[in-house]
């Protein structure tokens, strides 16, 4: 997982450091609308690293939100990973959202899994099955009389074409960790099992990785 608290996620200064030194060097030439598009554009993408800090919710029942963004949707579905009846919480994050993903609850990584897949709209459904994504299994640790596992599914979009994930198998979690951010939007997935959440969110509402509530654990 990231541990680093820079405003500006280390993946991100490739990008940004070619973009403003050649602004630099154009403008030293005078070729000053090139140099602007490229010192603008070096601006922008430090904008979409950014890294803020986040209040993570105290409450030991809390299920947070693994990604900034837009509930796309909420659906009764399954996951291998999981047994039983699942609910999974759809993310999709524009350009203009924060990408850096965060764990859900705290707990211990059992599983990293990479499937390759196409590139379609991360705001669509089809996503979840068909593209490029990283799933990450969590063994949770929650106000739960029973053991709470949950899974994070980073989704490749139609821009996004690389993702990149912080954490390992074994790694133990506390919630709301850095974990891992995709590039240039994305679509981000919680699977939970039903029978043991709540779920606090709607299709529509806006979300803060690490900060907004998705889902409350049930006690029996």
């Amino acid at each position: 997982m990231l541990t680093s608290k820079l405003p500006i996620v280390r993946d991100g200064w490739i990008y940004i450091i070619p973009l403003i030194g050649v602004g630099i060097i154009l403008l030293s030439l005078g070729y000053q609308a090139t140099a602007l598009f490229c010192l603008a554009s070096g601006a922008f993408v430090a904008f979409f690293f950014r890294n803020p800090e986040r209040e993570i919710p105290s409450d030991p029942k809390a299920i947070v939100s693994p990604a900034d963004g837009k509930v796309a949707d909420i659906c009764q579905t399954s996951h291998p990973e999981l047994t039983g009846p699942q609910v999974r919480v759809g993310i999709f994050l524009s350009i203009f959202n924060v990408h850096v993903n965060r764990t859900p609850l705290a707990g211990v990584v059992k599983a990293v899994e990479y499937h390759k897949g196409s590139f379609k709209a991360a705001f669509s459904p089809e996503a979840s099955t068909a593209n490029e994504q990283n799933c990450i299994v969590i063994s949770g640790e929650t106000d739960a009389s029973k053991p709470l596992s949950a899974v994070v599914c980073q989704i490749a979009g139609l821009l996004a074409r690389r993702i990149v994930c912080w954490t390992h198998k074994g790694d133990t979690l506390q919630r709301g960790d850095r974990i891992g951010l995709i590039k240039f939007g994305s679509r981000v997935e919680l699977y939970l099992p039903a029978q043991m959440v709540d779920v606090q969110v709607k299709v529509g509402d806006r979300v803060k990785g690490g900060r907004s509530i998705v889902a409350l654990t049930k006690k029996d």
